[in-house]
């Protein structure tokens, strides 16, 4: 998967959650400045910029975020990097959007001022609305034009995508686990279908092994955060969870987890294990370099699951993470071995 969301949530995503650095953002911004992508957007008149324009701003922008991409596009077929590179930046411009406050034409407020994040996402999908209608104005959609229609890919998952960051803006607690999928729904699973989709893939039974993988990276990512989000001031544990197990918001803020804490996250492990389990029969229907792309993403997501276990469930003392090494492993392992049933 190409996930933003679920990547380093944090596809995502998930996901540099914790604020943008110049360095970040400048490739982007500059580009679509030089593009002038503020007049294009409020001129209908103004030059829209040309696919090879639209095409290297989605390649700055990759460049800039995209670590785990890079090994993904580096796997992938010459014919299908651009494809991958677009869907990717297309994932990554709605989460700078929602996440983050860029303005359409790459910039940021230079005031300090807080800008309405749902507004921006309105907008995002009034471009995705010219694309469908055959009129792509915002360069990100110019570039993905040519794939959503060499690929037939529907307006759905990129919609989904879009809704996702809405809920951010609204939703900073999930009363139930229920409610948490149906966030996922939106920030995690419409990322597989679309690469599913780029290798004309994405049956019934396919769909629904993806959107379990990709539903287990975002769950495995959210255990690995669950500092860093209370800072930011979400909660991604079910609040009814949170009560049987008798954590509160408060214990969340702790220099090390509780044993209450410690007990939840267990069991929230094991589940995000499930869906990994459920997921991993996706590798016997795909082949190639997919395959590979797939099984990094799951063996990545169980890592980290499998680091939380080794920490005794406390990730407020520790964020655990998988170091370059240990990436580098998985990575040759997976090509040595390509044994999911090992992995779980």
């Amino acid at each position: 998967m190409v996930s933003s969301r679920a990547q380093d949530r944090g596809p995502g995503a998930a996901r540099a959650r914790a604020g943008t650095s110049d360095g970040r953002e400048r490739p982007y911004a500059a580009r679509a400045q030089e593009l002038d992508v503020g007049r294009t957007l409020a001129d209908p008149a103004a030059r829209v910029a040309t696919f090879e324009e639209a095409r290297d701003l989605c390649l700055a922008l990759t460049r800039a975020e995209g670590e785990n991409f890079t090994v993904v596009s580096w796997l992938a077929p010459k014919a299908m990097r651009e494809h991958l590179t677009v869907v990717y930046a297309y994932c990554r411009t709605v989460d700078n959007l929602g996440d983050e406050g860029w303005a359409l034409d790459g910039r940021r407020a230079s005031d300090g001022t807080v800008p309405d994040r749902i507004a921006l996402l309105d907008e995002f999908e009034a471009e995705l609305d010219f694309t469908y209608a055959g009129a792509p104005r915002h360069p990100i959609f110019v570039a993905l034009r040519p794939t959503i229609e060499r690929f037939d890919l529907p307006r759905e998952p990129f919609a989904r995508l879009i809704e996702a960051n809405r809920m951010d803006q609204r939703d900073k607690r999930h009363a139930t686990f229920a409610d948490l999928l149906h966030y996922c729904e939106h920030s995690a699973t419409p990322v597989g279908r679309l690469v599913l989709g780029l290798y004309e893939r994405g049956g019934e039974e396919e769909n629904a092994l993806s959107d379990a993988t990709c539903i287990g990276l975002q769950l495995a990512n959210f255990w690995q955060d669950v500092k860093r989000d209370y800072e930011m001031g979400r909660v991604y544990l079910p609040q009814d969870e949170m009560a049987e197990y008798g954590v509160r918001d408060e214990d969340l803020a702790t220099a090390t987890a509780s044993e209450s804490v410690r007990r939840l996250l267990r069991f929230q492990v094991e589940r995000a294990r499930g869906y990994f389990a459920r997921g991993l029969p996706l590798l016997d229907r795909v082949s190639g370099h997919l395959r590979v792309d797939l099984a990094l993403f799951s063996r990545g997501g169980l890592a980290i699951l499998d680091k939380i276990e080794r920490q005794n469930y406390d990730t407020l003392s520790q964020r655990p993470t998988v170091s370059k090494m240990e990436k580098v492993g998985i990575l040759l392992s997976t090509l040595a071995g390509r044994r999911w049933k090992r992995w779980i």
